[in-house]
């Protein structure tokens, strides 16, 4: 996924409020840009941070600016703006980049599906297979106790609309169909992912019971750069 203009570089001051960030430019101006990113951000937000940030044309927006990329004290690029996993992914899939969810016939986004009242962010058919059922989450969660082990986590904060999804592709495996539960990697830092038993223990659980029940995991890890990002690299899920 490419950004529409290579993004502009600045200092993070703080982010606050969750959907804003204020920057500093080189030159000592400082600005306030929309975050849009819902969760704690731990390790993703911490004051002298890098930034890198894009500008909308649309002269009604409140913050024209929009906080894409942070890079912490390891150099690690990071994507805070939690609407682009979708994209990479959408991306990912239309060109086979995924092996395990390659050859359907036809892609859609966004369907409603399950008891719940969930939309699944992609469905997958093809008429010589079951319907699979792709749920994304990005995963920005660095283990902040030993970083240099690529360890990463997800959720970073209790998550009950995440058991829910969960709970959703449990009920479509009994269904019949397939159902795989997508981490999305968007931190340079991360290279195997595993459930945050210490932050959300029945997200945790729940995963367990689905992995059993025949929900399938993937983690895939994104290349980032200022001027796009892509998801590349298979990584390692540990339960």
């Amino acid at each position: 996924m490419k950004f529409a203009k290579p993004l502009q570089q600045a200092t993070l001051i703080k982010r606050y409020k969750r959907f804003l960030a204020d920057l500093r430019l080189a030159d000592g101006t400082e600005f306030t840009a929309h975050c849009a990113n819902t969760g704690k951000m731990t390790g993703c937000a911490e004051p002298d941070f890098n930034a890198f940030y894009s500008t909308s044309d649309n002269t009604k927006r409140k913050y024209p600016h929009s906080l894409e990329l942070t890079q912490n004290q390891f150099q690690h690029l990071i994507c805070v703006n939690t609407s682009l996993a979708n994209k990479v992914v959408d991306e990912a899939l239309q060109s086979n980049i995924i092996n395990e969810l390659s050859g359907y016939a036809q892609l859609q986004s966004e369907v409603k599906y399950g008891q719940e009242n969930s939309r699944i962010d992609f469905l997958l058919s093809d008429p010589s297979r079951p319907n699979c059922y792709v749920e994304v989450k990005s995963v920005t969660l660095l283990s902040q106790d030993a970083p240099e082990t690529g360890q990463g986590y997800f959720p970073d904060a209790q998550t009950l609309r995440g058991q829910k999804h969960i709970r959703e592709l449990i009920e479509m495996v009994e269904q019949g169909h397939r159902a795989v539960l997508l981490f999305a990697v968007l931190h340079e830092g991360i290279t195997q992912v595993s459930a945050a038993k210490h932050i959300d223990e029945k997200y945790a659980q729940l995963l367990t019971e689905a992995i059993a029940k025949g929900v399938e995991v993937l983690a895939y890890k994104s290349k980032i750069s200022a001027k796009e990002i892509t998801l590349d690299e298979k990584v390692t899920f540990i339960p």
